[in-house]
């Protein structure tokens, strides 16, 4: 990506490729990027730091930009470490420049660092401007996106939208891959939960003469920028992204796998898409992805410790944590003495909303034979129903 965003706003941010898991759950193949940015005016901004496992390159690229001037502002965003890990480098650095954050940013950066920083905090609300020049920032508060401190920044010349986590996605700036997959993974599993406060977020945004969206983690967006708002907006409003089903497997000695795989083959030979995860070993965060993808879903699970066995009771809490709704529910359970687990998937949903039980569950004792068969043809016909 070029440095040089617009003429007076360069990208200072740095790529982490070594980094296995993303807030110590996330595999993230393709690493994972730190966005900083800094505005070149009559007064200069920083727009927020970068994780201290990159503080020094990122401190290379500063002193780089700036030459022989200094800081006036250090803008911060959100007090999240991938994002605040190098506030303390550069506060010692530039003793004359100013954090500029809302009443909780100075509330969590206490307990984050011990800096001497009361005079030279500058506290920001709602619809705040700060002058730079030729440059103007206007401050969005955007509590509970996904943390309550965060504040969103608008640059009212460049039409720049400095969105924090918002329109973020796994994987390093360089890597050349589809937006949606890993902005998906991102969003679901790290902001999901907030889609009340992320729609809060959008309609401050359409306010907003947006040219460029500028987040914290991924690409700079320029183009086409009403296709990533609507991919938010679909998403936060919890609405399926797509038709099709995905077939969630908890299998232990493989049955109510090779019964949640023929599912699978039925649903394509019926013309339905389908997308099968393996709970046991598959990324539990694409799991929770696709999940939210689809506006239909089916949950294979064997019963274990007259329960549900632990890859199947994670997965739901997973989605119970990120605000799952508006689906229809599908089962299919194996117990070779007492199949429970589909009594316990249910009980599970009790507390999501707008959730529909597609009957009948398919029963498998120990392997699918002809009577569970016949369930699944069952489940399949009342699963393609529009």
């Amino acid at each position: 990506m070029e440095k040089m965003i617009s003429k007076d706003l360069v990208y200072i941010g740095v790529d982490d490729t070594d980094l296995d898991l993303f807030e110590s759950q996330y595999i993230v193949p393709n690493g994972v990027s730190y966005n900083s940015y800094v505005i070149m005016d009559k007064k200069i901004a920083i727009m927020d730091t970068v994780d201290e496992r990159k503080t020094d390159e990122w401190f290379g690229k500063l002193k780089e930009t700036l030459g022989e001037r200094k800081p006036d502002y250090l803008v911060i965003s959100h007090m999240e470490p991938d994002h605040a890990g190098s506030i303390g480098k550069v506060f010692n650095e530039y003793p004359d420049m100013k954090l500029v954050g809302n009443a909780k940013t100075f509330q969590f950066l206490s307990q984050f660092y011990t800096l001497d920083a009361n005079d030279r905090n500058v506290t920001v609300k709602e619809g705040d401007v700060l002058e730079l020049g030729v440059h103007s920032l206007r401050f969005i508060m955007a509590p509970m996106v996904h943390w309550p401190e965060v504040m969103v920044t608008y640059d009212e010349k460049d039409k720049v939208l400095f969105s924090a986590d918002g329109f973020g996605k796994f994987g390093a700036i360089d890597t050349d891959e589809d937006w949606a997959c890993e902005a998906r993974r991102y969003y679901f599993n790290i902001v999901g939960k907030y889609g009340a406060q992320v729609q809060a977020l959008l309609k401050k945004a359409s306010a907003l003469e947006i040219e460029t969206i500028c987040p914290l983690h991924g690409p700079i967006l320029k183009e086409n920028l009403e296709y990533y708002i609507d991919k938010y907006n679909t998403w936060s409003s919890y609405k399926p992204e797509d038709r099709g089903i995905l077939v969630a497997s908890a299998s232990i000695h493989g049955n109510t796998k090779k019964a949640a795989l023929k599912l699978v083959d039925k649903l394509e030979a019926a013309g339905e898409k389908a997308a099968f995860t393996d709970l046991t070993r598959d990324d539990m965060a694409e799991a929770i992805e696709d999940a939210f993808r689809y506006d239909r879903m089916v949950l294979a699970c064997a019963t274990y410790d007259a329960g549900l066995f632990p890859c199947m009771e994670t997965f739901l809490a997973e989605l119970k944590s990120k605000n799952y709704q508006k689906r229809k529910i599908g089962f299919i359970e194996n117990g070779t003495w007492a199949p429970m687990a589909a009594k316990y998937m249910k009980t599970a949903f009790e507390t999501m909303k707008d959730i529909t039980f597609i009957e009948p569950v398919v029963t498998i004792r120990s392997a699918l034979d002809e009577t569970s068969e016949t369930q699944l043809d069952e489940l399949v016909e009342q699963i393609i129903k529009k």
